[in-house]
């Protein structure tokens, strides 16, 4: 087991790790809107917080060995489900033509004014 830390993705704000690895499988921590090389929140529409979110995701996978499309589930916070079509459109650009497993939450409301919290776990690329 180890821990995965990248300068590409927000600093952890609490005792935890951006991700963990063990057994070939990579946990990453939920992940906001907050751009990594500022650390401002980016607290604009909820097209631009899911990307963001789903960017930081994508930095720590690549900083795991592992990348979006070894992505198994996700786990989604929405802070208000009126939003999920909006978010889900982001979120099926951004996976493409790949399909993980996915649960949906929705919230009263996350940190700092956030309207989408994302989570996921992946598996290691074959070649680590």
């Amino acid at each position: 087991m180890f821990e995965v830390s990248t300068p590409n993705a927000p600093r952890p704000a609490g005792h935890y790790a951006q991700a963990i690895v063990h057994d070939r499988t990579v946990y990453v921590s939920g992940q906001l809107a907050i751009d990594p090389q500022s650390g401002e929140r980016r607290l604009g529409s909820i097209e631009e917080q899911t990307e963001q979110a789903l960017q930081n995701v994508a930095a720590i996978l690549d900083a795991a060995g592992s990348s979006i499309r070894s992505v198994l589930k996700t786990t989604v916070y929405v802070s208000d489900i009126r939003l999920w079509e909006r978010v889900n459109a982001v979120y099926a650009r951004f996976f493409g033509d790949h399909r993980p497993a996915r649960a949906v939450v929705p919230t009263r409301e996350l940190h700092y004014g956030f309207q989408v919290e994302i989570e996921a776990v992946a598996a290691l690329k074959e070649s680590r």
